[in-house]
């Protein structure tokens, strides 16, 4: 039969994931995808401790303030629109009130720090080599917050750049956690905006900088998000509305072979548990008292609670409190 697509085969990691490896992500909403993905399975995983960033110099900029153990003061923050904001973090931090906007700044960024020098993986995908700097501060902003355009100036880094921050800083990094592998991925998500022949300049920068990074640095690796939405899938069936993102099976096709690549095998039967265990939360009867509903309540209580005692790091608690309500 004819061929009507390409594919191509992943080698399978050497360095596989399981329920107690310790996941950090870190990079664009792709990243989130699969990190999410991850957390609602109830894998040891934090995201985005600064929020969702694109960039690679803000990507590196992020993991020095964990290694640093960085903490933000009034002094570090902007207020625009009625709101206390930094430039250094995603919009998702800024705040009405100044006091709330550092205290959701700094917890997190404490619990991240903390969690990076115990981490088994730590996973990165650059979005785009573009950057703004911010033409008064004299830095790369990870989040443009609505300020005019003129408050930047915008620009490509080159691949010597990104390759230089990134070694300098994953170097340090493994002085703090010599055990932390590291996974690159480029994502997929277009930067239209940017325009087609700049967003296929700019994931090219990305591509070679990244090459050579995995090549200088020990346990680096690259996981082909990008290739398998261009080269695998390769139809806009499998983008979303606005022709730019993913859809959702896109989205599941290139996590399964992410899963396949880099999950345990013997993790994929508590995975299946643990999505047994999710469906069963979301099941809503038609009569909540009825006797079958008892039972099939008490029969997944028991299975959490299994779970649970096979491993005790697993936060099962809202399963627990549902299942085992009105018994």
């Amino acid at each position: 039969m004819q061929n009507f697509r390409t594919t191509f085969d992943i080698s399978g990691s050497n360095q596989k994931i399981d329920y107690y490896s310790k996941t950090l992500f870190i990079g664009s909403c792709f990243t989130e995808n699969i990190g999410n993905y991850l957390k609602t399975l109830k894998f040891q995983t934090i995201l985005n401790p600064t929020g969702i960033i694109y960039n690679p110099a803000s990507i590196n900029e992020c993991i020095r303030f964990l290694i640093e153990k960085k903490e933000f003061f009034e002094k570090d923050l902007d207020f625009f629109n009625d709101e206390w904001l930094s430039f250094h973090h995603h919009g998702r931090f800024s705040d009405p009130d100044k006091n709330n906007c550092l205290k959701n700044i700094n917890e997190e960024l404490l619990s991240a720090s903390d969690y990076i020098r115990q981490a088994d993986f730590l996973f990165i995908t650059f979005g785009s080599a573009s950057v703004y700097r911010h033409n008064e501060k004299n830095i790369i902003v990870s989040n443009c917050h609505k300020f005019p355009a003129e408050t930047f100036l915008k620009y490509l880094l080159t691949p010597q750049e990104i390759i230089f921050d990134c070694e300098k800083t994953l170097k340090a990094l493994k002085k703090t956690n010599p055990k932390i592998k590291i996974i690159f991925t480029v994502s997929p998500v277009r930067h239209w905006k940017d325009g087609a022949v700049e967003n296929q300049l700019s994931k090219s920068i990305l591509f070679v900088a990244i090459n050579d990074i995995i090549k200088k640095i020990d346990n680096c690796f690259y996981f082909p998000a990008y290739e398998l939405m261009m080269d695998d899938l390769r139809d806009y069936r499998f983008y979303a509305e606005d022709m730019i993102h993913p859809n959702a099976t896109a989205i599941d096709y290139i996590r399964e072979k992410f899963i396949q690549s880099f999950i345990k095998t013997d993790s994929l039967k508590i995975m299946n548990e643990v999505i047994g265990l999710i469906q069963a939360f979301k099941h809503r009867p038609f009569n909540n008292s009825s006797v079958n509903h008892k039972k099939f309540k008490e029969n997944y209580l028991k299975q959490t609670k299994e779970l649970k005692k096979q491993f005790p790091f697993l936060d099962l608690e809202e399963f627990e409190k549902y299942f085992g309500e009105d018994l």
